[in-house]
């Protein structure tokens, strides 16, 4: 069946078409009324719809290290920096993860592109 995923504000749009483009499940927060919430309530968000985050906002990054930590769950999170990962590249592996894993396979992980 595959991951669904969920993009926050950071995310360009091209990757969101080109992902629909290809049949993949992408919901953003713009769409789901999350736009200009906090990290926590996001991942939060993202965690309760069964969806596995993509960002490309470092400070997401700190949210699941600090969940880690603590031991409070979240159902996963992508990470690209905004610069050094193509557009194509992020299609392309985001792709695959969303048509290869299911979202079990995402709780409490991290990962980052581009893949190797």
């Amino acid at each position: 069946m595959g991951v669904p995923l969920y993009f926050d504000v950071h995310v360009p749009y091209a990757i969101t078409l080109g992902l629909r483009l290809r049949g993949v499940d992408v919901l953003t927060s713009q769409e789901d009324g999350t736009r200009e919430v906090d990290d926590d309530v996001l991942l939060d968000r993202s965690t309760a719809s069964g969806r596995v985050l993509f960002s490309q906002d470092k400070d997401l990054l700190r949210e699941a290290q600090k969940r880690r930590q603590s031991g409070r769950p979240f159902g996963g999170i992508i990470y690209a920096p905004q610069l050094g990962v193509s557009i194509g590249q992020c299609i392309d592996d985001l792709e695959l993860i969303a048509q290869c894993s299911e979202a079990d396979e995402w709780l409490n992980r991290v990962d980052y592109l581009p893949l190797k």
